[in-house]
């Protein structure tokens, strides 16, 4: 697959659930792709893309925005919470806040540096005790707590079982961030961005469909 076939089912996924014409961002992961396949995409003029680690995008990131100019960078791994510091000053928006002590370092680096990048919590909606995630009973107060923080939460990701249907995962997400007054939705990834449009997704995932295998 290639960039270019991603960006017509996203615009004919769109289309087909009445979401208006870029509603939709796709983020391309480029988490342990070569170097030349990512700056191939950029060449191609995309503009958003993600990482799972920091010190990978911190070796990567700096020398492409220097040489493409402006890019949004997001990190949709697992953050720790003495590696949250230097993720606030490269990635625009954090996808994975799952627990109350990264919460708090978030919000205490918002109101040191006046400014904090997207937030998006992730909910761990099939239970599964090997992922991370905010787990679904415990949501409405997590987001209560990080409003008192002052934390700036746009909406909810999560990352379906592999063994399941997402669709009701998707579903399930986006009644939670209904519930909760968010407007974000990241999820869907290479393998069904499409149920997740159908199901309200603000921001799809694709990695190897758009760069190829990991090796």
């Amino acid at each position: 697959m290639s960039l270019s076939e991603i960006q017509s089912r996203l615009t004919a996924a769109e289309a087909a659930h009445h979401r208006a014409p870029g509603s939709v961002q796709l983020i391309a992961v480029s988490k342990l792709q070569p170097l030349s396949r990512v700056r191939a995409v950029l060449q191609a003029g995309h503009r958003i893309y993600a990482e799972n680690y920091v010190q990978e995008a911190m070796g990567k990131w700096p020398d492409l925005r220097a040489e493409f100019g402006p890019l949004a960078v997001h990190m949709v791994g697992p953050l720790q919470t003495n590696k949250a510091k230097t993720a606030v000053e490269i990635f625009d928006a954090i996808h994975s806040v799952d627990r109350p002590s990264l919460a708090q370092k978030l919000a205490g680096l918002a109101q040191a540096r006046g400014q904090s990048p997207a937030l998006f919590v992730q909910v761990n909606t099939g239970l599964e005790p090997q992922k991370a995630g905010v787990l679904p009973a415990d949501l409405d107060q997590f987001l209560k707590d990080c409003t008192a923080m002052s934390l700036p939460v746009l909406g909810l990701m999560c990352i379906p079982p592999e063994s399941e249907d997402p669709a009701p995962h998707f579903a399930a997400l986006a009644q939670m961030a209904a519930r909760n007054g968010l407007s974000g939705l990241s999820m869907g990834m290479s393998s069904d961005f499409e149920a997740a449009v159908a199901h309200g997704a603000t921001h799809i995932r694709v990695g190897s469909a758009i760069f190829g295998a990991r090796a």
